[in-house]
This record gives structure tokens, C-alpha cells and sequence, in this order.
């Protein structure tokens, strides 16, 4: 794997408020992992009959009905029924082999509540083999013990193939069992579960570098905008414990590191979901409790996952402004292929090497310097530089399609880029597509048929004009058009060397197609 010194490089993005959460019909609560198939991307919550929301390209989603719709008696089932309540909540869902696995809380007067199991062969409501069928309670709590059976969360560990289930609330522990991936049942129902954590819930397990994260949502839910729900985590060296936070805080002594709470309109983060993309792509869902912006629903949300020293830290999805795009790999900045101008103007070297007096001024000239007498004032201040134009410098720019290369970054015009979302244009887990152009013009870049980049006079909304803006785990971007004219693969921006850029296929062991994105 490359150096990580392109995360240094990454603690200089200025990004604030992030696009907007999801478009499209984004209210649930408790969402599920998002799970995709057929490259299409589902979630479940809570609510009656078990809501599903679908959408085809992460970005815009819609309600496609409910679980109870595809289970013959509906829900809760009879089994589940005796042992928790009629209320549905909470699910997860894991695909094991052939078949999906989907868990759900069937809570009563809590603590009394029941963990349920439904098992399908796709998730598509159109498919001939669409439907569920009952597997039954797989963990309970009747009133007494110190645990609640709600929440499931549904981990298959990466280095062994097991496959485990976190669950439990504030009403007692966070309890962890070990489920058989042939009948998602306990696979060994005798044996006691495994404290890891309290005052939590929402909790759910995920894997790197030889660290096993738990990741707890903490704090109050279902209060809409004076929700307090958090999400807090600890990691451990085993899949059963000790979960010790940054602090060195045992998470079943209340410990646990913050990974995101509230922001901007944003309420009452919980119920993280991992999804892993590939190529060094990964993004989790989750649930605000309240979008100020949307009346203070519930709605969904997918946001970038970053690492960082040996954390997993809440990335932003891209905001509309102007940035420059430097090369993680060469420090150079993309920009107009065009004869740069000086911004402010050629400026003058004094006679021994001072910048920026008239010419032919040294240092003992004029006010201020070492010749200056007794008591002079003070010179004024340097007047600052206003930013360069367009209009300043585009007027020996050629009308056609320019091409594109890297040069060092000069606060030039040809260097500001700016993305803007393209509305009812798609877009990919957590984002919209953006167009790209020189700041404060029409000059939009677009991918070429012979794999290369210009940017054309104005947009047209054509694919390869569109771009997704993947943050990687890094913090630094991927930047890919939507499509290249005659090329079925996908292409990312690609550093050649200091000066070339092209489009390539997105290597993640390297960082020629990591990219940098600073306002200017």
C-alpha cells in the first residue's frame, strides 16, 4: 500500500457543509446496513410491516413497500410473537451464501422483546423468487434479565468467515452471539452471550487491519429535533472483546471514542452501516433523527468513512464551490492548457533582490528604508491582490475545446475549478453528479473518446461531462466521469508525471489517481 503521508495532504481540505442528505423519499428510522443487488442498493426500518427504501443509484431513493408484503401471514410472525411483541423495529441484513438473512426486533414492554429472522433469495419485489420466509426467534429477553433483544447488527468477520450478531439497548448490555451461516440461527444457543458493552444501542461490528471496531449509537432517540443519539466506538485485537476506547476506557465501563454527533441541520446521528465500495472506497449509512431542512423527519444519510491513526473518522460528502484539484502524487494542480497570467501583474525586483518595488528601487530607497532619515513615517501597508478573473485573462484564451495539463498551483484563473450538482442528472452513494468548470465561465471539463480530457465551451449534460467525486479512506478524492465515449470500463483522473493528466483504470495501491481538492 502506498505511503500514508497523502493523509497529511488531506488535513488541508476545507470543506464545511456537505451536500444535503439523500434526494428522493429519505424518511425512515433504524435504517438497516445498506445491501446491494444487481447494482441495486436497499435498506430496511422501522415501522409497520418492515419499510424498504430502493434506489438505483445510491442517491435517489424510493419507497418499494414492506417485508410483511413478501411473507406469507405477514408480520410479526406467530414464533416471534410469544416471545417479544408486535412492534417491528431495528432490522439488519447480511447475505450468507445464496440466500439474505434479515433480522428484526419485535420489542413488547421493554425490556421484554424478541430477535427475529426472515430468510429470502433476492430482494427484488418483482422476481419470481421474491419472498420471505419465517426462521424464527434467534435471541429473546423476558423481562428480568439485564438485556434488551433489540437492534441487531450482523457482522461476518474477513479473517475467518464467522458470522456474529451485537444487539441490546440501555435497558442492559450490549450482548454479542455467534450465529450458523447455513440457518442464521445461534450456533451454539447454550452458551451464555458475550458482554461488550452498556448505555448504548444500535450497535453493529466492523474489521480493519487486524482491529475489531464496535460502533454503538449512544444518547436519546425518537424525540425528533431534541434527540441526543450519538455514535461512539471502541475497538479490540479479538471479535469478542475487551472494546477500549481512545481514552483506554473499557466500553463496558462507558467508554467510547465520539464518531459523530450533531451537525449543521443535521440531528442525532445513529444506526451506522458499513458499505465497502472497493478500491479503497468505503461509505457508511445511517439515520439523523431530525433534517431541519426536511420539516425534522428522520431520514437516511450515506456518508464517506475515512481512516485515520487507527480510526475510523465521519468523512463529508463534497459541497458545491471552487477548489483547485492538486495531484496527490505530484503536488501539481489541474488546469486550462493556456498561457498563464501573473496574478496582479509582472512585478519589479529591487536592486538587491527585494520583490515588489518599482524598478530599479533598492533597499535604501524610498520611504521606510535603511536610508530613510529620522522619524519618517511608516510605510502603508502592501495593498492585497484582488483574485484574478476570467474576464481579466480569457480574452487570448482559444473559443473551442482546450486541452488540459498540471502546473504548479499560481492562483491563476485557469486553475479554479467549480463543482456544481447536477440536478435529475443521478448520482452514486451519497452524492449527485457534478459538473466541473473553469470558475465564473461555461468551460465545462469533459473526458475524450481517445481517454484524455478538454474542457468544451459549455455543459450539455452529456455523460462524460458528469463527474462522481469519491472520497477515498485517505481523505484525498477519486474524480470520475460518468462515462467515456467508447469505453465500457471505468476511467478515473490520472497523474501521468507532473504535467500530464489522462484518465485511467483507479489503482488503489498507488496515488496517481488520488487527487487533493483546497479551496483556493
Amino acid at each position: 500500500m502506498m505511503s500514508r503521508v497523502v493523509s497529511a495532504l488531506a488535513v488541508a481540505l476545507l470543506l464545511s457543509t456537505p451536500i444535503g442528505a439523500l434526494d428522493g423519499d429519505t424518511a425512515i428510522h433504524d435504517p438497516s446496513t445498506v445491501i446491494v443487488e444487481n447494482g441495486r442498493y436497499y435498506t430496511f426500518g422501522t415501522g409497520a410491516g418492515i419499510p424498504i427504501l430502493a434506489s438505483d443509484d445510491g442517491w435517489t431513493w424510493r419507497r418499494v413497500g414492506t417485508v410483511a408484503e413478501g411473507v406469507q401471514g405477514g408480520l410479526p410472525t406467530a414464533s416471534v410473537l410469544t416471545r417479544g411483541g408486535q412492534n417491528t423495529w431495528a432490522p439488519d441484513i447480511i447475505r450468507s451464501g445464496d440466500r439474505y438473512f434479515l433480522y428484526y426486533s419485535a420489542p413488547a414492554a421493554q425490556p421484554k422483546a424478541a430477535i427475529g429472522l426472515l430468510i429470502g433469495r433476492t430482494l427484488d419485489p418483482s422476481s419470481p423468487d421474491y419472498g420471505w420466509e419465517d426462521g424464527g426467534p434467534v435471541v429473546w429477553s423476558d423481562g428480568v434479565e439485564d438485556s434488551n433483544a433489540i437492534d441487531p447488527g450482523i457482522f461476518r468477520d474477513p479473517t475467518d468467515g464467522r458470522l456474529w450478531m451485537v444487539y441490546g439497548s440501555y435497558f442492559g448490555y450490549i450482548r454479542l452471539v455467534e450465529l450458523d451461516p447455513e440457518t442464521g440461527q445461534r450456533r451454539y444457543p447454550d452458551r451464555e452471550p458475550i458482554n461488550v458493552a452498556i448505555n448504548s444501542e444500535a450497535s453493529i461490528m466492523i474489521h480493519r487491519d487486524g482491529w475489531y471496531y464496535l460502533l454503538v449509537t449512544h444518547g436519546s432517540c425518537c424525540r425528533g429535533a431534541s434527540s441526543t443519539y450519538n455514535i461512539r466506538m471502541g475497538r479490540s485485537r479479538s471479535v469478542t472483546g475487551p472494546f477500549i476506547d481512545n481514552m483506554g476506557v473499557d466500553m463496558l465501563q462507558g467508554g467510547g471514542k465520539l464518531f459523530l454527533g450533531s451537525h449543521g441541520r443535521f440531528i442525532g446521528p445513529g444506526h451506522f452501516g458499513l458499505l465497502d465500495l472497493g478500491d479503497d472506497v468505503q461509505k457508511f449509512s445511517l439515520h439523523y433523527e431530525a433534517d431541519l431542512d426536511r420539516g425534522g423527519i428522520s431520514v437516511l444519510d450515506i456518508r464517506p468513512l475515512l481512516w485515520r491513526d487507527g480510526w475510523p473518522v465521519a468523512g463529508e460528502n463534497l459541497e458545491e464551490g471552487t477548489y483547485q484539484i492538486e495531484s496527490a502524487r505530484t503536488g501539481t494542480a489541474l488546469e486550462l492548457a493556456v498561457e498563464g497570467v501573473p496574478v496582479g501583474g509582472p512585478r519589479g525586483r529591487g536592486a538587491r533582490g527585494g520583490f515588489g518595488g518599482p524598478p530599479g528601487a533598492g533597499r535604501g530607497a524610498g520611504p521606510g528604508g535603511r536610508g530613510a532619515g529620522p522619524g519618517a513615517p511608516p510605510p502603508p501597508p502592501p495593498a492585497p491582490i484582488p483574485p484574478q478573473t476570467p474576464e481579466q485573462v480569457a480574452g487570448n484564451w482559444p473559443s473551442g475545446p482546450v486541452a488540459v495539463r498540471l502546473s504548479p498551483y499560481m492562483s491563476q484563473a485557469q486553475q479554479k475549478w467549480r463543482f456544481t450538482p447536477v440536478p435529475d442528472a443521478g448520482g452514486y452513494p451519497g452524492s449527485p453528479y457534478f459538473r466541473i468548470t473553469i470558475d465564473g465561465t461555461g468551460r465545462t471539463l469533459a473526458a475524450t473518446a481517445s481517454r484524455e480530457l478538454e474542457v468544451v465551451p459549455s455543459f450539455t449534460g452529456a455523460p462524460e461531462q458528469l463527474w462522481r467525486i469519491d472520497q477515498l479512506t485517505d481523505g484525498t478524492y477519486r474524480l470520475m466521469p460518468k462515462a467515456v465515449p467508447g469505453v465500457d470500463e471505468p476511467m478515473a483522473l490520472s497523474a501521468v508525471g507532473s504535467s500530464k493528466p489522462t484518465l485511467a483504470r483507479f489503482r488503489p495501491e498507488g496515488d496517481r489517481e488520488r487527487w487533493v481538492l483546497k479551496r483556493p
